[in-house]
């Protein structure tokens, strides 16, 4: 019989860690957290506001026997291993597995940075006690999340309408997106001009040069009419070069991976997501079936800030890099990276276990994404141990009367890391110039003025989001993945061309919370709150003292600007307008995904509403246009039709109107100034039955982003639908649509 128990979150991890332990180790997994905030409790908030935070946590729906089975295994057993994660998340679900077990000075926590024989075996040899500092970070980090989900959430309802959520470091990230966008829509491009040189050598050879400075000035061209000018004042003049300057270059290596690199790197290389890097990642981390080995964890710890190395994998890199690409591919000494501000040291870099393991050698056991995620860290890891690339570069400078122009090349003398890991684009792709020396005439073919216009920021995309929230010091490692996929989930943002654009409804909510909680919306006392965080981690600070700070400040605090908050959505702005349809006065309402509009304020008895416009503190009624005639009658009622917008998007669509007694509508095309009612296609059928009515399923199409779903043909009786796959063999299979419900957008914050 085993004499020791060793918990593991994931079934993965547990068979790989069990390959090396031997018979007297059980290993069995938890499947990640068994306990969670209560929702039952003090609000469903579950933690006491008003008696220090104290949290109440209860047993995750579906693990009860999961915690019954790990009870049973560890009973008799003289020691209890928790080897789940090693960061914040694992710390806590290794304290809560203790508590539920009961396992007291049993409880034995050990750190798996690498799932290898030799790392698991090394790790069990230097256990320790569970970090109750660590944990209490975690809490300390899950009630703040809690809190804003539970008490920002519902005003929300109240003033955008819905089922939305907000969350303290994902609304930043939205803001971030939304602050982009603004600033995309207030540019306003700038005309410049370009002029370029197309030179002969004596012996033949042609190369370019771009003007650099004219009578002196090194300033923008700034029209067609200043380009000419000075192709015309260089004209006949004698193009000679002026100064030639080469010089080497040392391109130091690229410091090994960490989560946020890694993320980047994979969605500017590879295309993926950011969940899907740290899924993929993950699984790498806690083993894959490498033969007659059996599973083998092919990577470091995958959530990690540190750039460190182990002496022992530095050894081995070297080793590995002097027998594959020679004596010269290795330095004198072993390079060292400098670990960022505020990086936590505990962990290594994202490496490869070991660098034997060959990307070509273990393609044949890894999925197609696997392979090429696990090829991505292999290199950067090997060209991090590598000698410097060298690079010569050759700046010429070629004077035309009082014109200079500048010529640029340059050449790769020695490939160094980049043997190993050869960059998106590299310096020694520019162009190579002829030996020129100082006095060369040289002859001009021609010169060509190009027209520019500077560019407006670019939309950001995953990669450069994470990039940003690290350099602001907004969330964690172990949380960007989550960040980004939380605010597409929540419809707040959508990817288009791998570019994030914030939704109309992630801008109302980004407004509202910009408003009425600029402290959760403020980056820097975001950033402040990850470092009181890691103070809590390092033993500097009591985890309750963030809370009560956050929530009770008697200035700041949550508490007193949700007060407010909640007043103020209260509030009805109440105008000077009567009602023409029963005489009451008209109020403000705020629509779903963003703007204003007049309400009746004996609604709903009486629905009537109309856009308005604001003079100041004047409020008057929006003159519309009468709609316009398309010269068509409906097919239903005999009624004129007439073409009206959508309020949603703007879009003009077929109205009869004789609204609201006949709702007929449809899309129309305009061909040659007629108006032609829009041919749709049949929807295809699903080939399965509505599970509510039994009528067949259809494949329609979203209005607003013509993305296909499932929809009953019954509709409008039947309002059932769902999202769907479609599998290889081209049937349909049915996915449940993800609409969480408050109570869990209010866990996820």
């Amino acid at each position: 019989m085993a004499k020791s128990l060793v918990i593991v979150e994931s079934p993965a991890k547990a068979k790989t860690i069990k390959r090396y332990l031997g018979s007297d180790y059980e290993v069995e997994a938890s499947v990640g957290h068994v306990v969670d905030l209560s929702d039952k409790t003090h609000n469903r908030l579950g933690v006491d506001l008003e008696n220090g935070f104290k949290p109440d946590y209860e047993v995750i729906k579906g693990k009860s026997k999961v915690i019954a089975a790990l009870r049973k295994s560890a009973k008799g057993k003289d020691t209890v291993y928790l080897a789940t994660d090693p960061d914040r998340e694992g710390e806590a679900i290794a304290w809560h597995i203790s508590q539920q077990l009961k396992l007291g000075d049993r409880a034995r926590r050990v750190l798996v940075r690498e799932i290898t024989k030799e790392g698991v075996l090394e790790t069990f040899k230097d256990t320790e006690q569970i970090n109750q500092a660590k944990f209490e970070a975690q809490q300390a980090r899950r009630i703040l999340d809690r809190i804003v989900g539970y008490k920002v959430s519902p005003l929300l309802w109240k003033k955008i309408g819905g089922n939305l959520s907000a969350g303290r470091v994902q609304s930043i990230a939205l803001g971030l997106v939304v602050k982009r966008e603004r600033e995309i829509e207030a540019f306003n491009p700038v005309e410049y001009w370009k002029i370029e040189a197309r030179l002969r050598t004596a012996e033949g050879e042609v190369f370019s040069a771009h003007l650099r400075s004219f009578k002196g000035s090194e300033d923008e061209i700034p029209d067609e009419s200043k380009a000419l000018e000075i192709v015309q004042a260089v004209e006949g003049e004698r193009f000679a070069v002026s100064s030639v300057d080469s010089k080497k270059l040392n391109m130091k290596p690229p410091a090994p991976f960490i989560t946020s690199t890694l993320q980047r790197e994979a969605s500017t290389r590879l295309g993926f997501s950011v969940k899907k890097t740290m899924n993929l990642a993950q699984r790498l981390y806690e083993g894959i079936e490498i033969g007659s080995e059996g599973p083998v964890g092919l990577i470091t710890y995958m959530r990690t800030d540190s750039v460190r190395l182990s002496e022992r994998a530095i050894a081995e890199a070297r080793s590995f890099i002097a027998d594959r690409y020679g004596a010269d591919f290795v330095p004198e000494k072993p390079n060292v990276a400098k670990v960022g501000k505020g990086a936590q040291d505990a962990h290594e870099a994202i490496r490869a276990t070991s660098i034997e393991r060959t990307p070509e050698e273990m393609a044949k056991f890894l999925e197609r994404d696997q392979a090429r995620l696990y090829e991505l860290i292999w290199r950067r890891f090997a060209a991090s141990q590598m000698s410097a690339a060298v690079d010569q570069k050759t700046t010429a400078d070629i004077t035309a009367g009082e014109a200079v122009f500048r010529a640029a090349g340059t050449v790769e003398m020695f490939a160094g890391w980049r043997a190993a890991s050869p960059p998106a684009k590299r310096s020694g792709d520019t162009e190579l110039l002829p030996a020129l020396s100082e006095g060369d005439s040289l002859e001009c073919e021609e010169t060509l003025p190009t027209q520019h216009f500077t560019k407006p920021p670019a939309r950001y995309n995953e990669a450069s989001l994470v990039k940003d929230l690290e350099s602001k010091g907004i969330g964690r490692p172990s949380t960007y993945a989550s960040i980004i996929s939380t605010i597409q989930d929540r419809e707040y943002v959508v990817k288009e061309n791998k570019a994030l654009n914030p939704t109309r409804l992630g801008v109302a909510v980004n407004d509202y919370l910009v408003r009425d909680f600029p402290d959760i919306m403020d980056e820097k006392f975001t950033a402040r709150v990850e470092e009181r965080l890691d103070k809590v981690e390092q033993g500097n600070e009591k985890w309750d003292g963030i809370l009560n700070d956050f929530y009770l400040d008697e200035d700041s605090g949550l508490k007193k600007r949700v007060e407010t908050a909640e007043n103020s959505a209260n509030e009805v702005e109440t105008t000077d307008i009567n009602c023409d349809k029963c005489g009451k006065s008209m109020v403000v309402k705020r629509r779903r995904l963003g703007g204003e509009f007049l309400s009746c304020s004996g609604y709903p008895e009486c629905k009537n509403a109309s856009d308005f416009e604001r003079d100041g503190d004047k409020i008057t009624l929006k003159q519309t246009e009468a709609p316009e005639e398309a010269g068509i009658e409906c097919d239903k009622c005999g009624e004129p039709m007439v073409i009206k917008k959508r309020r949603s998007d703007g879009a003009e669509f077929l109205a009869c109107s004789g609204y609201p007694k006949c709702k007929n509508a449809s899309d129309f095309e305009r061909d040659n100034g007629k108006i032609v009612p829009k041919q749709t296609e049949a929807p295809e059928e699903a080939g399965m039955e509505c599970d509510k009515c039994g009528k067949p399923m259809l494949i329609r199409k979203r209005r607003k982003d013509g993305a296909e779903f499932l929809a009953c043909s019954g509709y409008p009786k039947c309002k059932n639908a769902s999202n769907f796959e479609r599998l290889e063999d081209g049937s349909i299979k049915r996915i449940d649509r993800k609409r969480s419900d408050s109570r869990k957008q209010g866990k996820n914050g």
